[in-house]
């Protein structure tokens, strides 16, 4: 009797998407509470902010988020620049959780408190050097109707210290782990190199072509701008992506989308995407983020 063949393993289709280790992803920097509270204009009289704005706070703005807390409903959300690209790439890695990696500064505080709690929420492994001079930095956003003017107190978050956190074996065993590390720059990058151009694909050009210390892999350059074109430029072209359409009436804040394109485009770089593709995710995010209040999301990604 003739036994019928099994179908040739090489035949099943391949898994799309293959299974990701804890830590693949590792992100450092300025770790804030996003603070976040609908007010009234007598509060942002009284400490002299603009309805649509950001900026750090000064001294007369000390009292401010304790009184944010204590006279209005608020919102509490794990914030600052690399901490939101981290949590937004968890957000779409979805499994498995802790497959982003957050290294930053905090206060021994309440505000701390909330916010390893916050992280622990978005499934971040969060590892955060605390330190008792400074208090845990935050940011205030204060909503008046469809502004937002948002005061950042920077404190600890600028109170990181190399060797007593990322130099401990146990922390450095986290760094090494990952494969893919994001560190976000805030300078004005084209200027302090000296290009002498304003032309964001001249730019995107020179800064592919600048010195690396490693000449084995390519730098590739991606840059950001608003609704306008995404630019990428590699060792060989530039191409410009364009954004995903958006109905203006459904924009509700856009101070989130630059850190949710780049949360979306590391969750495709860590599975080793084509790179269209992770800009494609970065469109996705950016575009969820827009449509809602702060760096925030829905339950799921809807992304395919």
């Amino acid at each position: 009797m003739k036994m019928a063949a099994e179908e040739p393993q090489a035949k099943k289709p391949k898994l799309e998407q293959k299974q990701l280790s804890e830590n693949v992803l590792f992100g450092m920097g300025n770790p804030l509470l996003d603070i976040c509270a609908v007010v009234d204009k007598d509060f942002l009289d009284k400490y002299g902010l603009k309805p649509n704005d950001q900026i750090l706070a000064e001294d007369k703005h000390k009292e401010m988020f304790e009184e944010l807390v204590k006279k209005f409903n608020v919102e509490y959300h794990a914030g600052g620049s690399t901490q939101n690209s981290v949590k937004v790439a968890q957000w779409m890695i979805e499994s498995p959780y802790k497959a982003a990696t957050f290294f930053g500064c905090i206060g021994t505080d309440k505000y701390g408190v909330i916010l390893k709690k916050k992280a622990e929420e978005a499934h971040v492994d969060a590892h955060y050097y605390e330190q008792s001079d400074e208090p845990t930095g935050t940011c205030a956003a204060c909503i008046t109707g469809d502004n937002r003017s948002l005061v950042a107190h920077l404190a600890a978050a600028n109170c990181y210290n190399k060797e007593k956190h990322l130099d401990l074996e146990k922390n450095w065993k986290l760094v090494e782990k990952a494969k893919v590390y994001y560190i976000a720059e805030a300078a004005t990058f084209a200027r302090e190199q000296g290009f002498e151009t304003e032309d964001i694909k001249e730019i995107a050009q020179k800064t592919q072509a600048l010195p690396k210390v490693n000449p084995n892999r390519q730098r590739i350059v991606v840059f950001t701008q608003g609704k306008e074109d995404t630019i990428m430029a590699t060792e060989n072209e530039v191409t410009a992506f364009p954004v995903l359409d958006s109905d203006q009436s459904e924009i509700v804040d856009t101070n989130g989308a630059g850190d949710a394109f780049v949360g979306g485009f590391l969750s495709q770089l860590v599975y080793d995407r084509p790179l269209t593709e992770c800009i494609r995710a970065g469109h996705y995010t950016a575009s969820v983020i827009i449509k809602r209040s702060g760096c925030t999301f829905p339950e799921k990604p809807d992304f395919h």
